[in-house]
Formats: structure tokens, sequence, C-alpha cells
């Protein structure tokens, strides 16, 4: 069996309190980070900047994201898939609220207890780096 990787591009998005933002697309149970996949031709600073900007009408720089590591993890969503994430963080420079698919959004205090249902890659990899960078 052949397993899929999706090369994504996702932002740990921290509000004035420190929350880390987590997204839930339609149809799904896992919350994850937002983001999404690459297009043809666009980088991952690219990519990001236009899956924020469509997922929660957000508008960021380049100079807004600090480069937090690449991850990879088995895909929350997709089965036989893994996904190999350039992962991203900055402050949240206002409220935003869910469009295109996505249908919930949460916030996480990175000193808490993880709920069940985090995507693999956000539990196993992206938390203890995001707490190790928050430092």
């Amino acid at each position: 069996m052949t397993r899929t990787t999706l090369s994504i591009a996702a932002a740990c998005l921290l509000d004035d309190s420190g929350r880390l933002l987590l997204v839930r697309k339609r149809g799904t149970h896992a919350f994850m980070l937002p983001g999404g996949k690459h297009e043809p031709g666009e980088t991952s600073l690219q990519a990001l900047l236009r899956e924020l900007d469509e997922e929660l009408n957000l508008r960021l720089t380049e100079n807004a994201l600090t480069p937090l590591g690449r991850f990879q993890a088995d895909a929350a969503n997709e089965p036989d898939t893994r996904v190999d994430a350039q992962v991203y963080v900055a402050a949240l420079p206002h409220p935003v609220s869910p469009a295109a698919e996505l249908e919930e959004l949460a916030w996480l205090s990175p000193a808490d207890n993880a709920p069940h249902n985090l995507a693999p890659l956000l539990r196993e990899q992206v938390l203890p780096a995001l707490l190790q960078h928050l430092g």
C-alpha cells in the first residue's frame, strides 16, 4: 500500500493571552493548526499566507511569521496519508472567525492538557516544540 505525503504549511497563532488558535474543518473531528496544502509553485510562506486569508480572513505579512520547524506525522483526516509540515509562529493581531471549509475555532493554553481530538502532528510534534520555543 502506498502512503501519500502532503506538503503543508501551518501557523501557531497566539492571542494576547498566549492561547493557541485551533481550527476544525467541516465534517471532521480533529482540531489542528490553521494552514493547508501548497498550490503548485508556492513556497511554504506563500501557501500559509493564502490559507490564513481564505480560512480566517487574516492577512499577515511574511515578517509576522517566525519559523518553528518542519515536522512529519500521520494526517488527522486522511487515511494512509502523512503530512510534511513547515510550521510558523505569529501573534494574532485581531479576533478571527471561521471561513471557507472551517467549521469551528477553539483555544488552547500551551500549558493545559491537550484534548484527545488534536491532530497527531499538533499533539505529538508541534506542541512540544512550541512550548520549548515559548520557553
